[in-house]
């Protein structure tokens, strides 16, 4: 399976270039594969960049989970990491998805300076 990188996506998501749009769609048609990090720097240029709100973002990490073509890397930890994101989106995806991580690999708790993400079970606020 191929992979794609995060401008890829982006196209995908934003399609705002109709011959990039193209091109990301031929190059994912039979499968494409999206890593956590490439999942991450999305959202990112989505919120910095396009200025989509967290409602936006959802929606578009779930059309992803969702893609006939596309398969992130850890599914189930995407989608335990959106629904973190949908109840307290000041969080911030990438800060969700980092605990999911943790949380799959059976490291916890995750240490934190962060006082917003201290409140999600199974993250330690250090002082």
């Amino acid at each position: 399976m191929r992979a794609v990188d995060t401008n890829i996506l982006v196209r995908l998501v934003a399609r705002d270039d109709a011959g990039q749009v193209g091109s990301a769609e031929k190059f994912i048609a039979g499968g494409a594969w999206v890593s956590h990090l490439v999942l991450a720097e999305t959202v990112w240029v989505l919120d910095a960049v396009y200025e989509r709100s967290a409602e936006q973002i959802s929606t578009a990490i779930e059309m992803l989970l969702n893609h006939k073509e596309i398969t992130l890397q850890d599914a189930e930890v995407v989608s335990s990491a959106l629904d973190h994101f949908r109840k307290r989106p000041a969080l911030g995806f990438s800060d969700c998805l980092v605990v999911e991580i943790a949380r799959k690999a059976g490291h916890m708790p995750l240490g934190t300076f962060d006082r917003v993400l201290a409140g999600v079970d199974g993250v330690q606020r250090l002082k």
